[in-house]
């Protein structure tokens, strides 16, 4: 082989490989024409070993017929309709929600660490 074929080889292969995560498996007429295609190309290649230039077209159309059948007769149904999620977030004061929890709802153990300073003092009024 020349390092042509296998060039042109690997940039066929790259883009059957990247098509083929563009497919809709649940869409019958995509997997029609998949399976034409596969049963096709398998039809001309067993036409071709049994019965040469015309047994190749022969087989590439049995097989066109027989891989398009295939595949509407196997598409699967579609997954069923889960409607989206949606986020609650906690109600304010829970622990972990948004806010600060309730006034006189949480008192530090004795003996732990003093308020820091000014921590109860109401703030300053602003003049207008």
């Amino acid at each position: 082989m020349t390092k042509r074929a296998i060039a042109g080889g690997a940039v066929g292969l790259a883009l059957v490989l990247g098509l083929a995560g563009c497919t809709n498996p649940y869409d019958p007429a995509q997997r029609a024409v998949g399976g034409g295609l596969l049963g096709a190309a398998t039809g001309a290649a067993i036409g071709a070993a049994a019965g040469g230039g015309h047994g190749a077209a022969l087989g590439a159309a049995i097989g066109g017929g027989a891989g398009l059948l295939g595949g509407i007769a196997t598409t699967p149904p579609p997954p069923p309709y889960y409607p989206p999620q949606a986020y609650y977030p906690p109600p304010p004061g829970y622990y972990g929600g948004y806010g600060a929890p309730a006034p006189g709802s949480y008192a530090p153990p004795p003996g732990s660490y003093p308020p820091p300073p000014g921590a109860g003092v109401p703030p300053p009024e602003l003049s207008r």
